[in-house]
């Protein structure tokens, strides 16, 4: 199934960080914060202006990302885990 985000929203797929253990504590899934990096999936056709013109976003897809611990909301799409944000919730993108 394709999803195509509208005007400024951006479809993510969060990137998980490696584990770093540090000596024998295992820190179960629970606990762990999740991650604020991820993948461009798709991209809206843009924010429309004051004069009606369209604003081409800055994001492409295939790019990594960092956004906010609280951006988006969150959605499940056939098992998989999905993030729509807008554009203006990107923190950078990371090169």
């Amino acid at each position: 199934m394709n999803i195509r985000p509208l005007h400024d929203r951006v479809l993510i797929t969060r990137v998980e960080e490696s584990e770093n253990k540090i000596g024998s504590i295992i820190i179960p899934d629970s606990a762990k914060e999740k991650p604020q990096q991820g993948e461009v999936r798709g991209v809206g056709s843009g924010k429309l202006s004051e004069k009606g013109e369209r604003i081409t976003p800055q994001v492409k897809t295939g790019d990594r990302i960092l956004f906010g611990k609280y951006s988006g909301a969150e959605i499940k799409v056939d098992g998989e885990q999905y993030l729509i944000l807008r554009e203006d919730e990107i923190l950078g993108v990371i090169e």
